[in-house]
This record gives C-alpha cells, sequence and structure tokens, in this order.
C-alpha cells in the first residue's frame, strides 16, 4: 500500500514539474530558439570524392534563388494576396473607352490571336483592301480609300473620282487588363506613301476614329459566335503593359507603359474600382489624395447602428516620371498618419485593379 503511495505521488511531482516547464516557456523564462538558424552562416558546399555522383545527396525538389520581387517585408510583413487570373475581367465585352484628349480604343476581352481576324474581316466588309499588315507589330492598314463608295459612305466622305484618299490604320495589342485587346483607329490624310506609315500615338481625327470603333464593336459583337483564330497573330507581342516592381532596396512601384493621360485614367478607374475613397486630386502633379483606413477603422457608431465615417486624406498615391522616363505609380501615407503602414497593400490594390 505505501508503494502505491508513493508511486501517485511520484506521478503528481512529474506532472507538476511538467506543468511549471510548460508556464516557464510561456513566461519567455525557456528562450525561444526557433528563429536562430537565420543568424547561421551558411557552410561551403559538400565536396565529394572524384568519381561520385551527387545525385543521392541532391535536394529532390530543390529551391530556385530568389530575384528580389516579393512584397514580403515592405510596409510591415503584409503580403498582399494575388490577383485572380481566372476572374473574367469585363462586366460587358466590346466597349468603345476614351481617355484625356480625344483617345478613344476597343476593349475586347479576347486574347490579340482571335480579335485579328475579325478586325481584318471587318475593314474588308467595310469596304477596304488591306494593302500591309504586320502582326508582329499588331499593325494593319488599308490602301487609299480612293473611288470605293462603300468605304467612302462608312467615312462619311463626299463622293469623288479620285484614286487617293484617306488611309486607315487599325492597332491590335494586348490590353491594360490581363487576357484583353485593345483595337484602336488612325484615319490617316496621307499622299504619296509607300509602306506602313508610322503609327501616331495622337488620334488624328477623335470624333470620327471613336465613331468607327463604335460601328466596330456592334459588328463584333453581332459576330461573336463566329470564332477563328489567327496563328501568324501569335507573334503580336504580349508582355504586359502594367508590372508591379517590389525590389529588396528601394520602394515597391507600379510601372506603366502608356501614355500620361491614359495612366491617369487607368489609375482613377482602379481606385473607383477598389471602392478606395479618393478625398482630393493635384492632376499637373500626378497625385490622389485618399482614405485607406480599413473599414473598421472607418466604421463608427453601435451595434445596428454604425455608419461610414466621411473619408479623410490618409494615403497619397503619385503618378510619376523614373530615371528612365517610364511612368510610374507610388504610395505612402499621410504625413500625419500615425496608424500602420498600409503602402504595400494600397498598390497592391491599385496593380490588382489595374491589370
Amino acid at each position: 500500500m505505501q508503494g502505491f503511495l508513493t508511486a501517485i505521488g511520484s506521478g503528481r511531482v512529474i506532472v507538476a514539474c511538467l506543468s511549471m516547464v510548460a508556464v516557464l516557456s510561456g513566461c519567455g523564462v525557456i528562450k525561444d530558439r526557433s528563429a536562430e538558424y537565420q543568424q547561421e552562416r551558411l557552410a561551403s558546399d559538400l565536396e565529394l570524392p572524384e568519381g561520385l555522383s551527387r545525385e543521392r545527396i541532391s535536394p529532390l525538389y530543390p529551391v530556385p534563388e530568389g530575384e528580389g520581387q516579393v512584397l514580403a517585408g515592405v510596409g510591415g510583413n503584409e503580403l498582399p494576396p494575388p490577383p485572380d487570373l481566372t476572374d473574367n475581367i469585363l462586366d460587358e465585352n466590346y466597349v468603345v473607352e476614351t481617355a484625356g484628349e480625344g483617345q478613344s480604343w476597343l476593349l475586347i476581352n479576347e486574347l490579340p490571336g482571335q480579335v485579328w481576324p475579325a478586325v481584318a474581316s471587318f475593314l474588308l466588309e467595310r469596304g477596304l483592301e488591306l494593302e500591309y499588315d504586320n502582326p508582329r507589330i499588331g499593325l494593319m492598314q488599308t490602301g487609299p480609300v480612293g473611288s470605293r463608295l462603300k468605304a467612302r459612305q462608312w467615312l462619311g466622305l463626299e463622293d469623288s473620282e479620285a484614286a487617293s484618299g484617306p488611309v486607315l490604320q487599325a492597332r491590335v495589342s494586348p490590353g491594360v487588363r490581363r487576357n484583353t485587346t485593345e483595337v484602336q483607329l488612325r484615319v490617316r490624310e496621307e499622299e504619296d506613301h509607300e509602306g506602313f506609315l508610322q503609327w501616331s500615338p495622337r488620334p488624328e481625327a477623335p470624333d470620327l476614329e471613336r465613331r468607327l470603333l463604335e460601328d466596330m464593336a456592334t459588328a463584333l459583337k453581332d459576330q461573336e459566335d463566329v470564332k477563328s483564330y489567327s496563328r501568324a497573330a501569335l507573334d503580336i507581342a504580349e508582355s504586359p503593359r502594367v508590372r508591379l516592381i517590389a525590389p529588396e532596396e528601394g520602394e515597391p512601384r507600379i510601372v506603366l507603359d502608356l501614355e500620361y493621360e491614359r495612366a491617369w485614367a487607368e489609375v482613377t478607374r482602379a481606385l473607383s474600382e477598389a471602392d478606395v475613397p479618393i478625398v482630393d486630386i493635384n492632376r499637373s502633379q500626378g497625385l490622389w489624395f485618399v482614405d485607406y483606413r480599413s473599414r473598421d477603422d472607418r466604421t463608427s457608431g453601435w451595434l445596428f447602428w454604425k455608419e461610414l465615417d466621411e473619408p479623410k486624406f490618409t494615403y497619397q498615391v503619385e503618378l510619376k516620371r523614373a530615371e528612365d522616363d517610364s511612368l510610374t505609380v507610388v504610395t505612402q501615407p499621410a504625413p500625419d498618419h500615425e496608424e500602420g503602414d498600409r503602402s504595400a497593400r494600397l498598390l497592391s490594390e491599385i496593380f490588382e485593379y489595374l491589370y
């Protein structure tokens, strides 16, 4: 009986000791060494005798070297969620959009290889003859309208027997938003031209070009069920026009392959679609003053009587030119903003709605 009681007493002592260890660990008396490996010096590679293979000691799934393009560690170690690449970008397909001084384009939720043959077929149906095309640069050009009655009527030109007249250029390029294509038109009044005319970034006849794009949008939408694909148009460059750069050193930024007016319009659209309140703007300096507090921080009241506060300036979004003349977007907190820095998350959210 005494031995039995002694065993029970020993068990209680062991339980008490284990409980004390757990308490001391929680209080920090026992040092947490889980992160010490980060301070260790890397050892040199293991050297094998000549004639032996490294296959048995090589990692089964080697980890590639990083290239410093991660947002972790920027903005309070807040890693933003990745964009949803499976999302259907456009609520409505075949939309004519405008920005700046008469810039217009037809936005289509298809890849350039699918849009290219549809645009070529549309121009032929309107009485124009394709004289040059180069899918690699996404450009096609008609011959002079001349006396082609159907084409002249479509362009709204007076009847004429002249063999000359304007030429029409169509540019098919990847859209700013992923998995989309943009089509632009230029009506060029050129005489004695040979070969491709250089594409003009500025509209030549903005009202006419927009009207032609609207007609194209209607026609392509009516033929949406008839799909074709151009193997030649596979060469159309598909490099993204919007890129998120997050170097290990220096501020993260969005790089835009756009003209200034278009870039301003796209960032404004992204902020609106992301539901980020714009408190004020300074277009001449490329600044948006926004409220990027969390919804909880912007909410006041009790229980069922909660409501959003009036927006106030907490973060700044800036569109500026870099040293290489590219357009970039950067974010930073307002000078008097004392809460946690959410600049990296704001930049990532703008990028998600841009691209």
